[in-house]
């Protein structure tokens, strides 16, 4: 495999700087998916932690190199999810945290940013327009920025789950993983493709927001002008071209979903695993809804990566109506 900017032994280091609590999450195989699905699916479970996300992993290995011998300020942009795990991992840390984000960003999200002591300032606009702020905040604070992706922290601490399953999941032919900037996709596919080269590495990103997407197919940087999904997490424009490259050497495809099927997904991790998730954690599951011939048979494990999301929303997607049970 060509190399990408991540390194093996420097993504097993990371564990040992981790917080035990964020590491070895549950991993297992949910038959109650798999009548529905028509394949077997095993979930790798990344919301039982304390921000309910995958992006501690990456906020962790960030802030444990800042403390030891780097700036004790920080400043972020966010969807929500990577905000919040910054300033957990920062308040631990005695970091002084600051982030970005869109004020159109899930109440539930900006409001765990501000228990967990971070400053938060929101913009007038998407995810994009909170990385420019959060870089401007950097240039003139002199504060260090942490760039989600692009950071290799960010990529080597979510790589951590792709140790977890290669060294403890029974075999499996494929792996689907939500693509927003990256950071999980690259992570994960680094290590699937070192240790488990056989075993399919497949992002999914919604129609609405396939900037990522459209430049892997392109192998060049394709930028949108806007997104439109309930996928917030995973609603990037502009794709960062070190992360693309890394992309382009470990997946091995990347396909697109339309919102109702993120919905469905949701609500059979509700109906059937008990799960209240996020749009980006139902990609992998509305993948496979989307194209059940080619899963058909298979063994898949698909990364629930967050479980931040406003209830009300929630409801209204979701809805109360009864869901088909096989």
């Amino acid at each position: 495999m060509q190399e990408t900017r991540l390194d093996t032994a420097r993504i097993q280091a990371a564990r040992r700087v981790i917080d035990p609590i964020f590491l070895d999450t549950p991993l297992y195989r949910c038959e109650a998916l798999e009548p529905g699905l028509g394949c077997s699916v095993s979930i790798k479970l990344e919301t039982a932690n304390p921000v309910r996300s995958f992006k501690a992993r990456g906020t962790e290995v960030v802030a444990s190199l800042l403390a030891g011998n780097g700036p004790r300020a920080v400043v972020c942009a966010s969807a929500g999810n990577l905000g919040q795990a910054l300033a957990w991992s920062g308040r631990g840390r005695g970091l002084d945290v600051t982030v970005v984000a869109s004020r159109f960003a899930p109440a539930a999200k900006l409001d765990r940013i501000r228990a967990l002591d971070a400053r938060l300032e929101l913009v007038d606009g998407d995810f994009d327009m909170a990385r420019e702020r959060a870089a401007a905040v950097a240039r003139y604070d002199g504060i260090r920025l942490v760039e989600d992706s692009l950071d290799i922290e960010t990529c080597e601490g979510a790589a951590t789950i792709g140790l977890e399953l290669v060294n403890t999941a029974p075999s499996f032919d494929a792996v689907l993983i939500a693509l927003g900037g990256g950071a999980l996709a690259t992570g994960v596919g680094h290590v699937v493709k070192a240790l488990a080269p056989e075993v399919e590495v497949i992002c999914v990103q919604p129609l609405g927001a396939p900037a990522m997407t459209h430049s892997w197919r392109q192998r060049r940087v394709v930028t949108t002008e806007s997104t439109d999904t309930i996928a917030d997490g995973v609603a990037g424009r502009r794709p960062i071209p070190a992360v693309l490259d890394d992309l382009l050497l470990v997946a091995d495809d990347a396909v697109l979903v339309q919102e109702a099927s993120i919905v469905a997904g949701m609500r059979m991790l509700l109906d059937h695993a008990g799960l209240v998730v996020e749009p980006s954690a139902a990609l992998g599951i509305a993948a496979i809804l989307e194209d059940r011939d080619r899963f058909a048979g298979r063994h898949v494990v698909t990364i629930v990566c967050g479980g931040n999301v406003d209830l009300d929303a929630y409801h209204r997607w979701v809805g109360a109506a009864p869901v088909h049970r096989s």
